[in-house]
């Protein structure tokens, strides 16, 4: 019964994790209709940008962050405005090629300056047990995760709802043809939410950097996960997006817990497939790009 409450914590904890690693696909697709197959790669990229700069930020975590959020936006920027943007228009199968072109690009540039090796970014809270009793042990390093993702989506809710840019966001998703007629720049608009899905994703990274590690190519494992974060909660849905980590997080590890670690993955798979036949566009309802 224990290692049973167990499991359910921690498969909520790390759905946390797994809600920041996916909300930036999910906020590129409800606004672009767009499926960004370089998410992984740049989410890994944020990664290796905060390892590098808490090196030279005297090990300062929070600085580095900051550093990298900056660099990532100004990343987003010149991806969307220089490259996606010039293809959008031209339907979905050009921009994805372009993102997948991204994705092999920035993941063979790592390896080259970064090598094959493991790599990770130290964390204050690694060793750091917050509860600790008989019926569960809840990690600091998972509670904080979940508390900065959780942080993460709110933001990100509250700017998609209360501010301009969300606005224009909004009207940009919802429909293409009738926001430029209000006078609103959608190709502008987009630039913006692609700023925003990288600095997204450089959170999830610095968190995945600190609690799993990561390989110069991780990036495609992380997709698949962001994938099936994304559709389980609905496409496009920021706040579906925290359901469907804590859903595949918890999938994950009961299935772990009643049939093996070896079948964990493949519980959680099975848990994405069974919603999807109840629910097709997943549990939340998302903005789609017309």
């Amino acid at each position: 019964m224990e290692l049973f409450v167990q499991s359910v914590i921690s498969g909520v904890l790390l759905g946390g994790l797994y809600a920041a690693i996916g909300v930036g696909l999910s906020l590129v697709f409800g606004i672009m209709g767009l499926t960004n197959i370089a998410h992984g790669s740049f989410m890994i990229l944020g990664s290796f940008f905060v390892m590098v700069f808490s090196r030279q930020l005297a090990g300062s975590i929070v600085l580095a962050l900051a550093v990298t959020l900056a660099v990532m936006a100004a990343v987003g920027a010149l991806t969307q405005g220089a490259l996606i943007n010039r293809v959008l228009d031209k339907g979905a199968e050009p921009a994805l090629l372009v993102t997948f072109g991204i994705a092999i690009v920035v993941q063979n540039i790592l390896q080259l300056i970064f090598g094959a090796d493991f790599k990770s970014i130290s964390s204050p809270f690694a060793s750091v047990n917050v509860v600790s009793t008989k019926w569960v042990v809840i990690s600091g390093e998972y509670l904080v995760n979940f508390l900065i993702s959780a942080a993460l989506i709110f933001i990100l809710h509250f700017i998609i709802r209360k501010t301009w840019l969300g606005r224009s966001i909004r009207a940009a998703s919802g429909n293409v043809t009738a926001a430029e007629l209000m006078g609103v720049n959608t190709k502008r608009t987009y630039i913006y939410a692609m700023c925003l899905a990288l600095v997204s994703g450089s959170v999830g990274g610095m968190l995945v950097g600190q609690t799993f590690g990561f390989y110069s190519y991780s990036g495609m494992s992380y997709l698949i996960i962001a994938f099936g974060v994304v559709v389980i909660g609905g496409m496009g849905s920021i706040v579906g997006t925290l359901i469907g980590g804590v859903i595949l997080g918890v999938a994950q590890l009961l299935g772990a817990y009643f049939f093996g670690p070896g079948m964990q993955i493949f519980i959680g798979y099975l848990t994405l497939l069974v919603i999807l036949t109840l629910k097709p566009r997943g549990l939340l309802s998302s903005m789609v790009r017309k």
